[in-house]
């Protein structure tokens, strides 16, 4: 129990601290209320506004729009799933579709130069040009790679047509190739085998690496591959998620993982590695799609620009187009990719069954 000494000692320490607050509070009170006036705001506002500045309306980054008239396609070809696009030395596009004319090579301008190959494709994928002027066709039907001629004589077969298989003289579903400057190509071995196939310029076996897995060194769905100046090989390893690096001798380099499910590729002339495919995403089952591979189909679509080192350095998004109802400049399974000597860009989908033009516009 307090007594009345002890009450009247807590009392005073009570009047005390009143007596050195009050002033405080009144005059923090008073330097607000000059601050409102100073203001002229009648203590509606707080604080003056900040000025907002004349931004320069300057877009420092590269922006594409479509060209929606590329490109002139004849009223009697009738495209469909667009897997294969490449531009070759003389800004000449070609085109690789599951329909016939498989292959149709246009101007920059659009306008139709050549097509072929009614009789001699069984299905699209891939499609790549030679440092000689050669096109390589991968044909996930037949299960071979060919080498043809700009005007489609056949040069060379890998693979055995129409016999799937994993061995040296088969492959199963291949998806792409790379071909060095001595003539070796590497197979991206694909669909059915989920290995790397090495052969010399002549067809004959040299190795084979990879398995199905999720490993550093193994595949699910190598879907494409691409080559740099310096010989190094870029891998798309789709389902899981990332671009392996290799030398000539499968050994890996490096590994680019979680930043795009990666579906094709297009090599720079300076070595830019641009990668088309979706944003990272989980597995799901879609009943229109059964038993399809990862990102089929994809919520976004996405083109990416690497460093040789595995640096993002520039990233475009395009818009997905709704099945059966794309509109110019959508994409919808975006599948392919390349790049003309003035940067622009052109882009192969598989469900929007079309190729586009993309006009750099800086």
């Amino acid at each position: 129990m307090r007594t009345g000494t002890a009450l009247g000692a807590e009392f005073l320490r009570w009047l005390l601290l009143l007596a050195v607050l009050i002033p405080i509070a009144a005059q923090g009170d008073s330097a607000v209320a000059q601050e409102r006036r100073a203001a002229g705001n009648s203590g509606a506002e707080a604080v003056k506004k900040g000025k907002t500045p004349p931004y320069p309306r300057v877009d420092v980054s590269p922006v594409y729009e479509v060209d929606a008239a590329w490109p002139q396609k004849p009223k009697d070809f009738q495209w469909a799933a667009m897997p294969g696009i490449a531009v070759d030395a003389k800004d000449q596009i070609w085109i690789f579709t599951r329909s016939n004319p498989p292959v149709q090579v246009y101007t920059t301008e659009g306008r139709l130069v050549r097509a072929w190959g009614a009789e001699t494709v069984g299905s699209a994928h891939h499609i790549k040009i030679d440092r000689e002027g050669n096109v390589w066709l991968a044909d996930i039907g037949l299960h071979v790679v060919r080498k043809f001629s700009p005007y489609g004589d056949l040069l060379l077969t890998l693979g055995t047509a129409g016999e799937p298989g994993e061995d040296k003289t088969h492959l199963d579903k291949p998806t792409d190739m790379a071909i060095a400057e001595n003539g070796d190509v590497f197979v991206s071995d694909g669909y059915g085998n989920n290995r790397v196939v090495h052969f010399d310029a002549s067809g004959r076996f040299v190795k084979a690496w990879g398995q199905l897995g999720n490993g550093p060194g193994d595949f699910s769905l190598p879907h494409a591959i691409a080559m740099d100046s310096q010989g190094r090989l870029y891998v798309a390893d789709r389902n899981n998620t990332r671009v392996q690096v290799y030398n000539q001798s499968g050994e890996l380099l490096d590994s680019w993982g979680d930043v795009i499910i990666p579906w094709g590729f297009w090599v720079t002339a300076k070595d830019e590695i641009w990668v088309c495919g979706a944003s990272p995403m989980p597995w799901r089952e879609d009943p229109a799609y059964p038993g399809a591979p990862l990102s089929c189909p994809p919520k976004d679509q996405l083109l990416v620009r690497f460093d040789v080192h595995g640096r993002a350095r520039q990233l475009w998004t395009i818009a997905k187009g709704v099945d059966g109802a794309e509109r110019p400049g959508d994409v919808n399974w975006l599948h392919a990719l390349a790049l003309d000597s003035e940067g622009n860009i052109y882009v192969g989908d598989i469900i929007g069954k079309r190729a586009q033009k993309l006009v750099r516009r800086k």
